[in-house]
């Protein structure tokens, strides 16, 4: 697993990833994500990957050993993925939690606090998607997740709800208070079932 440090914004075209690629950004749980959760999450990405290698795409995450970032590692050794998968991560932090194993890079950016990498992480997928699509996928998830999905929306880029998840993503599914009302009414969050996700994601990237 390579090691990147960056500390602009300016230095996010030089980390190594191929550019003009569709891109998918896995957002949500965490530590706080149950291992049920966990693994059924796995094996709807598990189902996703030909899909990714097929179109070439780059995946992003935050990085860690936890959550959505294991199901995602998970998914991608079993069904032997061949897709970038890349973990951004606090530096700062980065000792605190493991790396999940089958990332294939990490790119450790500035700050002090879990959620610091929200924003790095959504330009590094505006860097390498260029004009190519990307989607953010969120299931799950805490605090964090709702930075995410924000910053994801803030800057065009289509959200996917995995409705049935938990926590976060439910939340935003069912229209809950304000904060959760201005991501569902936009047009650029979807809510999908997680049998659903592999169709949204060919149609988007292969479409």
């Amino acid at each position: 697993m390579e090691t990147t440090r960056v500390s602009s914004r300016s230095e996010l075209g030089g980390v190594g990833l191929p550019s003009g690629r569709p891109v998918l950004v896995v957002v949500g749980g965490a530590d706080r994500m149950g291992r049920s959760g966990v693994a059924e999450l796995e094996r709807v990405l598990r189902d996703l990957v030909p899909v990714l290698d097929a179109c070439g795409a780059v995946v992003l995450d935050g990085g860690t050993d936890s959550g959505v970032m294991r199901a995602v590692g998970r998914a991608r050794a079993a069904a032997g993925g061949r897709f970038p998968l890349v973990g951004v991560v606090v530096e700062e932090l980065a000792g605190s939690a493991a790396p999940e194993p089958n990332h294939t890079r990490l790119v450790l950016v500035p700050g002090n606090r879990w959620g610091d990498e929200a924003p790095w992480l959504a330009d590094l997928a505006g860097v390498v998607a260029g004009a190519a699509p990307s989607l953010t996928l969120l299931a799950n998830g805490g605090a964090v997740a709702w930075e995410d999905a924000e910053h994801s929306v803030r800057r065009d880029r289509p959200l996917v709800v995995l409705r049935g998840t938990g926590r976060t993503a439910d939340e935003i599914a069912a229209g809950e208070g304000e904060r959760a009302s201005a991501l569902s009414g936009s047009a650029l969050t979807t809510v999908i079932d997680p049998g659903d996700l592999r169709a949204h994601v060919e149609g988007v990237f292969a479409g």
